[in-house]
């Protein structure tokens, strides 16, 4: 445990959580720097437009799902300052849920199901193949795609040259579109279980209205790196192909593998 006096903080922010005790979450790849608190989450990232999306879409969920709500969000000094409630659990990757498959398939479906059930008729954010590829540009033109968190095949022999060349097969093979409210980044660490239900949703700054199969494709992509040991303290039987048995659909090879390369340039 430690306290707050190591931290610059805005002052309405620093009301709310100065001297209580608090663990720094390391887990994730958003470069955020997340401090845990008993009840409440302090997410603290640079300021960007997709920071600003997290807020807007957690306020609009408020009610919908169990997503953390919102208590004080700040600009300050270049960064984004973001209090919310904590949400109940554990992750999806805890060794509890990894040990039971079957379970953990399951409930992950349930989780996903939760949100395409999600009226979005007035949801703010839109995050179509088009809009994706968009943002997906934007990070290739400005040399934000970061080539050592890639899988191993993405580029190179037998991959795409690079970035530029993955962003135009991405343009000349976009799927067709299933609408719901998509999560955007469902990976196992970022939804919540508890061992009767679902706990809730972390990390939604790509949540909005868009394609089914982005979360299918992460989800599916983030249960196999869990299973053979690239995340996980061990190597377990890969069981991810339980997935769509719990959702009651076939893969989609065409489209599981567009948004997994989607995925390699954010």
């Amino acid at each position: 445990m430690n306290n707050t006096a190591d931290l610059r903080l805005p002052i309405e922010i620093k009301r709310r959580i100065e001297g209580l005790p608090y663990t720094d979450n390391g887990i994730g790849m958003s470069g955020a720097i997340v401090r845990m608190y008993q009840d409440m989450v302090l997410k603290i990232q640079p300021s960007a437009p997709w920071a600003a999306r997290e807020v807007t879409i957690l306020k609009w969920l408020h009610g919908k799902v169990p997503a953390p709500e919102v208590f004080a969000c700040e600009e300050w000094e270049g960064k984004t300052y973001l209090l919310m409630s904590r949400i109940k659990g554990k992750m999806a990757c805890d060794e509890f849920f990894l040990n039971r498959p079957k379970e953990l398939t399951e409930r992950l479906a349930e989780a996903m199901q939760m949100l395409w059930d999600v009226d979005v008729s007035d949801c703010p954010i839109l995050r179509n193949p088009e809009k994706e590829i968009e943002e997906a540009r934007f990070r290739v033109e400005q040399g934000l795609v970061d080539l050592d968190n890639v899988e191993p095949t993405t580029f190179g022999p037998g991959g795409f040259k690079d970035p530029e060349a993955l962003l135009h097969w991405l343009e000349l093979n976009r799927p067709s579109y299933e609408p719901v409210l998509s999560h955007g980044d469902f990976c196992l660490p970022n939804v919540f279980l508890t061992e009767t239900g679902i706990g809730g949703f972390i990390d939604m700054g790509d949540t909005g209205v868009g394609d089914k199969w982005r979360d299918i494709a992460l989800c599916y992509r983030s249960l196999r790196h869990n299973m053979n040991g690239k995340y996980a303290s061990k190597k377990r039987k890969d069981t991810a192909d339980l997935l769509f048995d719990a959702l009651s659909i076939k893969p989609d090879a065409e489209k599981l593998r567009w948004y997994l390369l989607l995925d390699e340039l954010f």
